[in-house]
C-alpha cells in the first residue's frame, strides 16, 4: 500500500523494509507527480518528496484559480456584451468578489484533493513525504534529517513569483498573481506591473468584476507574440476600460493616501500613476536556491533555472530535472510531459526526448491568444525564407455572426517548401482552434493542404483555413464555403 511518511517519522520506511529506492522525485507538483507515476507503472519504485503544497502551482495558485476567476469574469461581462446583438438589452451584474475568491478557493481545495491525494493510495510503489526541504547528497538526498537513498534524482520543485527590482517596491505591499486570487475583499482599482501572459490575465479578469486596472509594461503586451496579434488583444483591454501603458521604464514606488504611487518614465519625463494596490506579474524564478546544485556541478541561469538537454537531463549525472525549475517551456502540461521524458530516461524505460515543436499555448484573455510553432521573426533566425498571412476576423463568418470580430489570424510558412512553421490567433474560441494548427505542424503540412481541408461553416477554426488560402488569393472575394 501507499505510504504517506512525516519528514519527522525518520524510521518510516518503504514497502520493502528499507529506505532506498530507485527514484527520488523532489516535488509533488504536475511534474512530481508526472515522473512519479511512470516510474511507478514501470514497477520502480520511487520517493517523492513534497515541496510546498501537494499540487504545486497549478491546481494551487496558478491555472486552476485563475481560470476559474476568469471564467467569472467572462460571465459578468456577457451581460453588457449582449448588447453587440440588435434587439438584446445589456444586463450589469452584481458582483460579491469575497464570494467569488471563496468559491474558487473551494474548487481549488475539490481539485487537489481530486487529482493529487486521492491519487496517491493508487499507486504502491510510491512513498508520498510530506513538505520537505530536500538537498542533494552522494547517492540522494537529505530531507529532514533523513538519509534517502537512490540512484537516480529527480529535481521538479517548480517556481515563484518574481519580485521586480523597483525602489520602493518592498515597502507597498505588493501583491503577486496568487495575493490578488486570494484577496479577500475587492480592492477599488489596481496597477499591474507585467504585460506578460498573467499580467494580461488578471487584468482583464479584475476589470470586468469591477476594480478599475492599470496595465503597466515596459515594452508592449505579450512582447514574445505577433505584433498583429498583440496589438488586437491591447485594442480589445482599452476597449474595456483597461488602462495600458507601454513603452516605459520604472523609477520608483511609493505608499500614498489610500494606495500605491508608481512613478514611470516615458519619453524623458515621469509620469505618476496611483492605485489602491499595485499588483506584481513580472515573471517567475526558480524554487532552486536551497537544492545544493552549486556543489554538485549543477548549471543553471540568472534566475535559477536547472539548465537541462532534451533528454532532461542535468549537468550532473543521475540527475534530471522537469518542470518550471527548468528553463524549458513553463506550461503545466509541459511540465507534465518533461517530467515523463525525464523519467523514461533516467531509468532507461525509453530513449525520449524533449519535443516542443507542435507545442501549442494560449493566454486566457478575451479575445484569446494561442499559438504553435515559430513566429515570423523566429522563422528568419532560423534561416527559412519565409511568407506570411494575415487574416482579420471580419472575413471569418463565425466572428460576423457572433457581432464580434476582434482578433487575427497569422500563418508563417517557407516560402520555398510551403510547409507551415507555426502560426497564432487572437480569437474569442482561439484555445480549441489552435489545436488544429498543432496537428496540422505536427505531420508537416503546407499551406495549400490546409487551405484545401474542409471545415465546418460558421466555426472560428475555419479561419485557420481561409488564413492558409489567403496566402495566394483574396478570401474577401470568396462566397461563403467557396475555395
Amino acid at each position: 500500500m501507499n505510504q504517506t511518511v512525516k519528514t519527522g517519522d525518520c524510521c518510516s520506511v518503504n514497502k520493502n523494509g528499507d529506505d532506498s529506492y530507485d527514484l527520488i522525485v523532489i516535488g509533488a507538483g504536475s511534474a512530481g507527480f508526472s515522473a512519479s507515476i511512470s516510474a511507478a507503472e514501470a514497477g520502480r519504485r520511487v520517493a517523492m518528496v513534497g515541496h510546498g503544497t501537494i499540487g504545486g502551482t497549478c491546481v494551487n495558485v496558478g491555472c486552476v484559480p485563475s481560470k476559474a476567476m476568469i471564467r467569472a469574469g467572462e460571465a459578468v461581462h456577457a451581460g453588457t456584451a449582449a448588447a453587440r446583438f440588435p434587439g438584446i438589452e445589456p444586463c450589469a451584474q452584481s458582483v460579491d468578489w469575497s464570494a467569488v475568491v471563496k468559491g474558487t478557493a473551494e474548487l481549488v481545495d475539490e481539485m487537489r484533493q481530486k487529482k493529487y491525494i486521492d491519487l496517491l493510495p493508487s499507486y504502491e510503489n510510491i512513498t508520498y513525504i510530506e513538505k520537505g526541504a530536500a538537498r542533494l547528497i552522494e547517492g540522494g538526498i537529505e530531507v529532514g534529517g533523513r538519509i534517502i537513498a537512490a540512484p537516480k534524482v529527480l529535481i521538479a520543485t517548480g517556481s515563484r513569483p518574481f519580485l521586480p527590482e523597483i525602489d520602493g517596491i518592498e515597502t507597498v505591499e505588493a501583491l503577486d498573481s496568487w495575493d490578488l486570487l486570494s484577496l479577500p475583499d475587492q480592492p477599488e482599482s489596481i496597477l499591474v506591473l507585467g504585460g506578460g501572459y498573467i499580467g494580461c490575465e488578471l487584468a482583464q479578469m479584475a476589470s470586468r468584476l469591477g476594480v478599475k486596472v492599470t496595465l503597466v509594461t515596459r515594452s508592449r503586451l505579450l512582447p514574445g507574440v505577433e505584433p498583429e496579434v498583440a496589438k488586437a488583444l491591447t485594442d480589445a483591454l482599452k476597449a474595456e476600460g483597461v488602462a495600458v501603458e507601454t513603452s516605459l521604464s520604472y523609477r520608483s514606488v511609493r505608499r500614498s493616501d489610500g494606495g500605491v504611487t508608481l512613478t514611470i518614465e516615458r519619453g524623458g519625463k515621469p509620469v505618476t500613476l496611483s492605485a489602491q494596490r499595485l499588483v506584481a506579474t513580472t515573471g517567475r524564478v526558480a524554487n532552486s536556491e536551497d537544492l545544493g546544485l552549486r556543489e554538485f556541478g549543477i548549471e543553471t541561469d540568472a534566475r535559477g533555472s536547472i539548465k537541462v538537454g532534451a533528454d532532461m537531463a542535468t549537468t550532473r549525472p543521475g540527475v534530471w530535472a522537469a518542470g518550471d525549475v527548468t528553463d524549458r517551456d513553463q506550461f503545466v502540461y509541459m511540465a507534465a510531459y518533461g517530467a515523463k521524458v525525464a523519467a523514461n530516461n533516467a531509468l532507461g524505460l525509453q530513449d525520449l526526448r524533449y519535443d516542443n515543436g507542435a507545442m501549442p499555448w494560449v493566454v486566457f484573455t478575451d479575445p484569446q491568444v494561442a499559438g504553435v510553432g515559430l513566429s515570423e521573426v523566429q522563422a528568419k533566425a532560423a534561416g527559412h525564407d519565409v511568407k506570411a498571412s494575415v487574416l482579420t476576423l471580419d472575413h471569418v463568418a463565425r466572428a460576423a455572426a457572433a457581432r464580434d470580430t476582434r482578433g487575427v489570424i497569422k500563418l508563417v510558412a517557407d516560402a520555398k517548401t510551403d510547409r507551415l512553421l507555426g502560426g497564432q490567433i487572437a480569437a474569442p474560441e482561439g484555445s480549441d482552434a489552435i489545436q488544429t494548427l498543432a496537428m496540422a505542424l505536427k505531420f508537416g503540412m503546407t499551406s495549400k493542404a490546409l487551405g484545401e481541408t474542409i471545415f465546418p461553416y460558421l466555426t472560428t477554426v475555419e479561419g485557420l483555413k481561409l488564413a492558409a488560402q489567403t496566402f495566394d488569393k483574396d478570401v474577401a472575394k470568396l462566397s461563403c464555403c467557396a475555395g
